[in-house]
């Protein structure tokens, strides 16, 4: 039996950004095509000879030029065969969570423009990145039930506020953060130093660090680490 097929297969980034408390998603701006000055996710066509995973570190390179360390892979969106007026398009996403002060983000290739948004107020999104954008935010937010993510997100030293405030903002509630610090000091991957920090109120108050050598160790050990939010 032939079967002619005319599928082209994409990937999309989306790259989380937390500073200032805030969650934020880089976005680039359309510059060619019907949806030319539409925001959207970065991301592009795979080429022939590349994987997947070449390409959405390319696409991130020539569209923002930024460098990502780790990137998970998502989801794979086609479901609905109209989400892309071009033609038939599979998506394969992947999403990371960086330090986005750490970035100089430029638009380059066929982005108008790069720029971070809050997820509080976000821009009507091309395509179904609306769609990809929520599977994304929900994948993070289950992830940090069972995987204490984020601390790349902090500075080496940190105060143990500064860890709640972070769980807080990506989970978007507050926490019980008795309870909380309870439970990540009890998984020993944290650890106290003999430095204070400044606060605005009250007294000052010691600085954390993190142990990725303990947190390596128990992961191997396929420790888990069940942390409830109340």
């Amino acid at each position: 039996m032939n079967i002619n097929q005319n599928i082209k297969v994409a990937v999309d980034a989306i790259v989380f950004g937390y500073s200032e408390n805030q969650l934020n998603v880089l976005l680039i701006k359309q510059k060619y095509g019907v949806l030319k000055n539409k925001w959207a996710l970065v991301g592009g066509f795979v080429k022939d000879n590349e994987t997947l995973f070449e390409a959405v570190n390319r696409e991130l390179q020539e569209e923002t030029g930024i460098t990502v360390n780790y990137l998970e892979q998502l989801f794979t969106f086609g479901d609905d065969i109209q989400r892309d007026p071009r033609g038939r398009v599979i998506s394969v996403a992947y999403f990371a969570l960086v330090n986005s002060t750490k970035f100089n983000v430029r638009a380059d290739s066929d982005a108008e423009e790069a720029q971070w948004f809050s997820i509080a107020a976000l821009p009507d999104l091309a395509f179904d990145h609306k769609l990809i954008l929520e599977t994304a935010l929900k994948r993070l937010q289950n992830k940090l039930t069972y995987q204490p993510i984020g601390f790349d997100l902090l500075p080496k030293e940190f105060l143990f506020s500064d860890l709640e405030n972070l769980y807080c903002t990506l989970l978007n509630k507050e926490i019980d953060r008795r309870n909380f610090r309870k439970k990540i000091l009890s998984f020993g991957i944290i650890e106290e130093t003999d430095k204070f920090g400044s606060k605005k109120n009250g007294r000052p108050a010691k600085l954390f660090k993190f142990n990725k050598l303990k947190y390596n160790k128990l992961t191997k050990e396929g420790f888990v680490f069940d942390i409830y939010f109340a």
